[in-house]
């Protein structure tokens, strides 16, 4: 019970600063099995899109962040792994045997959806960085499972690095058309493309 009051609290302080507008423009909102990838700009990214879902939904959604950051300290161990039930991934790879997919196919496999961002680091810039290879191999091992590019606008300027409080400005999430990798795709070809469907949901904004 204190964990989903949180996890309230949290999302009502989110849409409250935010306006948290969400755009379905090329789905809906259903318990279908996804993966959502979105632009990472903020470490807020997350908190938006899981906010952004209906409520019968989130607790079905995961989202993936790095252990390394979310593991310091005390009170984001907690956030994470209590509140969002957050699959941690090895950045640091210190494990050179291990699949670095593996939680992410965990999850999966127990019905969840999840929340990732291919970029592999925040952008605080306008525009998108290359994707990292990850959503394509976890494409290719997972294909059940639908990919929906979700674009996140102003997060970053809500908390700009370097400030204490948030500024009250308008963001938007847009839920695009799901997509899934070509039976004669090539990796490049598919980052490609879904970094472009990405960055398409950017200009309709």
């Amino acid at each position: 019970m204190l964990e989903y009051l949180v996890a309230s609290l949290i999302t009502a302080g989110a849409r409250s600063v935010t306006g948290a507008r969400s755009l379905w423009l090329g789905c809906t909102p259903q318990a279908t099995q996804r993966i959502y990838f979105a632009n990472h700009t903020s470490h807020g990214d997350f908190v938006l899109l899981w906010a952004s879902l209906p409520r019968e939904l989130r607790k079905y959604t995961r989202p993936v962040a790095g252990a390394d950051y979310w593991q310091s300290g005390t009170l984001r161990p907690y956030i994470i792994n209590k509140v969002f039930n957050g699959v941690l991934v090895d950045r640091q790879r210190k494990d050179e045997q291990a699949n670095p997919l593996q939680p992410m196919l965990d999850a999966l496999e127990q019905g969840y959806s999840l929340i990732i961002f291919p970029e592999g680091t925040r952008n605080p810039d306008e525009g998108l960085l290359p994707f990292k290879s990850g959503i394509y191999h976890l494409a290719k091992s997972y294909p059940q499972a639908e990919l929906v590019p979700v674009w996140i606008s102003n997060l970053n300027r809500v908390m700009p690095k370097g400030r204490l409080l948030p500024l009250p400005l308008l963001c938007t999430t847009s839920f695009g058309a799901p997509l899934q990798v070509a039976e004669d795709e090539s990796k490049e070809q598919f980052l490609a493309r879904s970094r472009e469907a990405l960055l398409a949901l950017a200009a309709e904004q």
